[in-house]
C-alpha cells in the first residue's frame, strides 16, 4: 500500500480541525467525510473533490469528535459544551440533544450494528451507552479505581477517558485513559473484563483491526502504537516512529495497515506485517488531530481514501492502492 497526496484544503475551518470521520455512502449518495473544529461547526465533503456539502452548526464552543452511524444516516457530534449532537446528514436536522456534566463527553463511536452510541466520559471515568432507538442512557461502562485508592484520592484524575473503540462484532468495546491504560469491556453483560498496559501517558485514539476482534491498536502521547491482544491481555507489539505525541491511529478496511496523525505534524503508514512506519505524508505544518480511512462500499468508488485534519485548520485527503 502507499498513499498519494490527492488534494488539501487551507482554511477549511475557521480554527483547530480536532475530528474527522467517514459517513458510509447510502443508496443515495456516496460516503462524506465528517469534520469537527473547536470552529464550533461540523462540516460534510465530497470525497474526492473535498467540495463542502454542508456547514452544521449546533454546538456553542468546539468540537472534540465525531461518528457516523453504520447506515450513514445520522451522525454524532461531542462538544466541550458538553452536550452531544445527533442529526440527519443530509438535512442537518437535530435528532437528539444529549447532555452531560462539564468535561465528560469526548470520543465517541457508534456500535458497529448502529443500536448503541459509546461516548467516552472523561472525568468520570466511565463511557456511556446510549440506544440510538430511544436515545436514552442505557449502561454505564465505569473503569475501575486503582486497589487501595479512597474515593477521596486524586488518581481518579488519571482515569480520565479519552477514547474508545468497538470490536467488529460489538461484543467489546475499549476505552484509553489519561494514565495510559486501556480497559476491556463485555458489552453484553456490562462487565469489566480486564486492563491493557503498554503506554506511560495518555490513549488519545483506539481501534480495532478490521479482519480480527482480538486485536487493538492504540496511539499515545508517549510516541508509540502499541498492538494488543484485547483478549488474551497481552501487548502483541510497539512501533515507534513518531517524534511527538500520536493523537490518533485508524485501520485499512483490509486490515494490512494503520494510519497514525501526530502532533509531529506528519501522517505515518504502517505496515503491520513489517510492523514498521513505511510512507511519511508532511501536508500539514500543525498538530494532526485525526486520521481516517474510507470504508468500503458505495457505487463508483475505484480507489482507497484516507483523510487527515490538523490545528492548521487545513483537511487533507490521499488516495491508496
Amino acid at each position: 500500500m502507499k498513499l498519494a497526496g490527492l488534494k488539501s484544503i487551507e482554511n477549511a475551518h475557521e480554527d483547530s480541525v480536532w475530528a474527522a470521520t467517514w459517513v458510509p455512502a447510502t443508496e443515495d449518495r456516496s460516503a462524506l467525510l465528517l469534520t469537527g473544529s473547536l470552529d464550533e461547526t461540523v462540516k460534510l465533503w465530497r470525497p474526492d473533490e473535498l467540495d463542502l456539502v454542508r456547514s452544521n452548526t449546533g454546538h456553542s464552543l468546539g468540537v472534540a469528535a465525531v461518528a457516523a452511524h453504520p447506515s450513514g444516516i445520522i451522525a454524532a457530534s461531542s462538544s466541550l459544551d458538553s452536550f452531544v449532537r445527533v442529526f440527519d446528514v443530509d438535512t442537518n436536522a437535530t435528532i437528539a440533544v444529549l447532555e452531560a456534566p462539564p468535561s465528560e463527553v469526548w470520543g465517541l463511536q457508534f456500535e458497529p450494528k448502529g443500536t448503541l452510541l459509546a461516548v467516552a466520559g472523561g472525568s468520570s471515568a466511565s463511557v456511556k451507552l446510549w440506544d440510538t432507538a430511544s436515545w436514552r442512557l442505557v449502561s454505564t461502562l465505569s473503569v475501575p479505581r486503582p486497589e487501595a485508592s479512597k474515593p477521596s484520592d486524586k488518581t481518579s484524575s488519571k482515569k480520565f477517558v479519552l477514547s474508545v473503540a468497538w470490536s467488529p462484532n460489538g461484543k467489546r468495546l475499549a476505552c484509553g485513559s489519561m494514565d495510559g491504560t486501556i480497559c476491556i469491556f463485555d458489552v453484553d453483560r456490562s462487565k469489566f473484563l480486564h486492563q491493557l498496559e503498554g503506554h506511560n501517558m495518555p490513549v488519545r485514539s483506539l481501534v480495532f483491526s478490521p479482519v480480527d476482534p482480538r486485536v487493538l491498536y492504540s496511539g499515545s502521547d508517549d510516541g508509540h502504537v502499541n498492538m494488543h491482544d484485547a483478549e488474551g491481555k497481552t501487548l502483541v507489539g510497539s512501533m515507534s516512529g513518531h517524534t511527538s505525541w500520536v493523537l490518533s491511529v485508524d485501520a485499512s478496511p483490509d486490515g494490512g495497515a494503520i494510519a497514525t496523525g501526530s502532533s509531529d505534524r506528519t501522517v505515518k503508514l504502517w505496515d503491520l506485517k513489517m510492523r514498521a512506519a513505511i510512507q511519511t505524508m508532511s501536508n500539514h505544518n500543525d498538530q494532526v488531530w485525526s486520521v481516517a480511512f474510507r470504508p468500503p462500499g458505495g457505487t463508483g468508488v475505484r480507489a482507497g481514501r484516507l483523510a487527515s485534519v490538523s490545528d492548521d485548520k487545513s483537511v487533507s485527503l490521499y488516495d491508496y492502492s
